[in-house]
């Protein structure tokens, strides 16, 4: 069938209604708080931030369960219908509760990962180099940072300095990266008792 001209316009409309590319510098602020996780941990809450309810299921989840340790904990809540990823985030509820406690940003980050997967990594490197060139970013008794070629691209690696142990660093963005073009998500402190 011939396509009238109002067709025609709905279809080049509806083509034309891709989602808008996030610029680099608010892709910056939006990684920021995860850019200095070791690779891991990072590749693992990208994953999870693309299932937020379920992230929220899961720290509902874990408030009810606190009693669960190790492989009680495991077992538990591999009978649970949610994602792989949103699986092994148990074993870091600290990390679990960040996510949760800031579904925006979570999803905005999920959204971010789905749509430009290679951007937000370009971001991630971004955020790694001004750590670096600030001093916040260097090997220690936790992390193991290297330089290496990847794909024909120079990255910044962080790794664990012990593969049994995960470590979650907590920082304040604008202290480790300087001030930003777009606000940072807030980062909210845990209430240690």
């Amino acid at each position: 069938p011939a396509q009238t001209p109002s067709n025609q316009q709905s279809a080049t409309a509806s083509a034309d209604q891709q989602p808008a590319k996030i610029p680099a510098d608010e892709l910056d602020s939006l990684v920021a708080p995860i850019a200095l996780y070791p690779d891991p941990l990072l590749s693992q809450v990208l994953v999870a931030s693309t299932y937020p309810l379920e992230l929220i299921q899961l720290q509902q989840w874990l408030e009810k369960n606190k009693n669960l340790k190790d492989k009680a904990l495991v077992d538990a809540v591999s009978r649970q219908p949610w994602d792989p990823s949103i699986l092994a985030m148990a074993a870091l509820p600290e990390v679990v509760k960040r996510l949760a406690d800031d579904v925006q940003w979570t999803t905005d980050l999920g959204n971010a990962f789905l749509a430009q997967q290679s951007d937000v990594m370009d971001a991630i490197q971004r955020m790694r180099q001004k750590a670096q060139g600030t001093g916040a970013l260097r090997s220690n008794d936790q992390l193991k940072v290297e330089t290496k070629v990847v794909q024909e691209k120079t990255a910044i690696v962080i790794e664990q300095a012990s593969p049994e142990v995960v470590y979650v660093p907590f920082y304040d963005p604008v202290y480790v990266y300087g001030a930003p073009v777009y606000p940072y998500p807030p980062i909210r402190s845990e209430e240690r008792r």
